[in-house]
């Protein structure tokens, strides 16, 4: 009889333990948000701080390309997703702009081709 209660204080001790364990699993767990992606026709943001030559190199109505850089290689590797049409200054440090060709990402980077300058890309948030 004491086995047998021993046994029995012991799977209540580990019932005890464990349940909120397999409740808390059984939840309804948070969802990842997906990446946006932007494509022809959505307004962006482009960043370029506080360089004053990047204003005066990048002109309202330039089409610049727009470059991604590969994660997970050994070396620095970018590909061309798409081109950005320049609408206009946006605050002191920013461009912007409107996606004309490709699928474009934020982090994304804007380069043009004649100067050093470079744009970070940012979806416009909706107020």
């Amino acid at each position: 009889m004491k086995k047998l209660a021993k046994i029995f204080s012991v799977l209540a001790i580990v019932a005890v333990v464990c349940l909120p364990l397999f409740t808390h699993a059984l939840e309804k767990q948070p969802q990842v948000k997906g990446e946006v992606v932007m494509k022809a026709g959505t307004k962006v943001h482009m960043f370029f701080g506080v360089m004053e030559e990047a204003k005066k190199q990048i002109c309202i109505g330039d089409v610049i390309p727009v470059f991604r850089e590969l994660p997970y290689s050994r070396s620095l590797k970018v590909k061309a997703v798409g081109k950005v049409k320049v609408l206009g200054l946006a605050g002191e440090n920013y461009f912007e702009g409107e996606v004309v060709e490709g699928e474009v990402k934020a982090g994304d980077i804007a380069k043009k081709e004649t100067g050093a300058y470079v744009c970070l890309i940012q979806p416009i948030k909706k107020k």
